[in-house]
């Protein structure tokens, strides 16, 4: 790592050291981050690593991005915690690409500044990862969007200033969808549930509806029926960033059960005398260490301007799977006390259950990968 990323890394640890880690458990019982946090990682030059110096980022690339990522993991930040902080990873990319200078001022200048909150609204209530079966609707009167739907599992949804939404402004199938940002206090445009969850306690989630929503046709992003490719395009950024979740928060768990094994005794010896709990750790470090790298290796070629949809998908069914395994094991080797609410490695484990679903289930993108490597006759 040169010496830029590594004092970045610094920046992010000692940012989750002050600003997160003392108050995680109380946002976990609130439900959601506060507004305050977005204004100090923005001002910390978190919120912005990725996105270019031009619209109001930091200039930097993926490899920033999960480097900031890994050291807020590091200090003990949580999935949901980076889900609800970092929205703007998914609500704005397909704006800032847009090279609509107006969309960037109005919405990714003042997100990227901690400003304002933005989330993205893709999934339909029995839609699933079926993008290209979108039913939400926008019907062109003159100068606006009239939008007709409902969209459900939106991170950020409850808290957000706006949300680039999915519509459907053409035919059927993934050549009729577009993307608007629908703006909060739209009329007809309401969060109709606030939702419960297993994990990601602190970030919102909502189910939204649009009835009858207004929407300024300046807010298209892009070319109308052109919102499935940039969709997909931006999907390699986010399945690598939810790859970076699932070993992360593995890798921590892997630490702190190493350090309570170190000092936890039963029957006289500390867990690390018993040859199976040792071999047990190793195991948790050898997927850890596959993961983590098999994600660098994918990122690199991505930002290299390589093609790797595929490879995407295989980095983050590895790290995601590699997140239940050890998280699951961090429990277990914490005993009782791993059960416990309010624990951290209960916590991981709590919030990798949603690894494998979010971004695209695994099945899904398993199926996805058969056919980009040619295995589909």
């Amino acid at each position: 790592m040169n010496p830029e990323r590594e004092a970045l890394r610094d920046v992010a640890r000692e940012f989750t050291r002050r600003e997160v880690a003392p108050y995680l458990q109380e946002w976990e019982d609130a439900g959601e981050v506060p507004w305050e946090l977005h204004a100090k990682a923005a001002k910390q030059g978190l919120l912005g690593v990725a996105f270019p110096v031009e619209v109001g980022g930091e200039g930097g690339d993926l490899l920033d991005s999960i480097t900031v990522m890994e050291g807020m993991f590091e200090e003990g930040a949580s999935s949901g915690l980076m889900a609800a902080l970092f929205t703007s990873g998914i609500a704005l990319p397909h704006l800032a690409a847009s090279g609509n200078a107006d969309l960037v001022d109005r919405f990714v200048r003042p997100t990227l500044a901690g400003e304002i909150i933005g989330s993205l609204a893709v999934t339909e209530p029995g839609g699933g990862s079926d993008v290209a079966g979108i039913r939400t609707t926008a019907r062109r009167d003159e100068g606006e969007y009239v939008v007709n739907g409902a969209k459900t599992f939106i991170t950020s949804g409850v808290r957000a200033d706006f949300v680039t939404t999915a519509v459907r402004t053409g035919g059927p199938g993934h050549a009729g969808i577009s993307l608007l940002v629908v703006e909060k206090g739209a009329p007809g445009f309401t969060v109709d549930r606030s939702l419960s969850k297993m994990g990601w306690h602190c970030s919102d989630t909502a189910e939204l509806g649009f009835a009858g929503v207004r929407v300024p046709a300046r807010n298209l992003v892009g070319q109308e029926n052109t919102g499935f490719a940039q969709i997909a395009e931006q999907f390699v950024v986010e399945r690598i960033a939810l790859a970076v979740h699932g070993y992360g928060i593995a890798a921590r768990s892997l630490a702190l059960t190493t350090a309570y094994c170190h000092e936890r005794e039963t029957f006289g010896r500390t867990l690390l005398a018993n040859q199976v709990v040792r071999q047990r750790l190793v195991e948790m470090r050898r997927q850890v260490e596959v993961a983590r790298a098999y994600t660098h290796e994918v990122a690199r070629r991505h930002v290299a301007g390589e093609a790797v949809v595929a490879e995407a998908c295989l980095a983050k069914q590895t790290a995601v799977e590699c997140a239940a395994y050890v998280c699951d094991q961090a429990v277990q080797l914490h005993g009782g006390a791993g059960y416990l609410h309010g624990t951290e490695v209960e916590r991981h484990y709590r919030d990798a259950r949603i690894l494998p679903i979010g971004g695209g289930a695994t099945e899904v993108l398993t199926d996805l990968a058969a056919r980009l490597l040619g295995y589909v006759p």
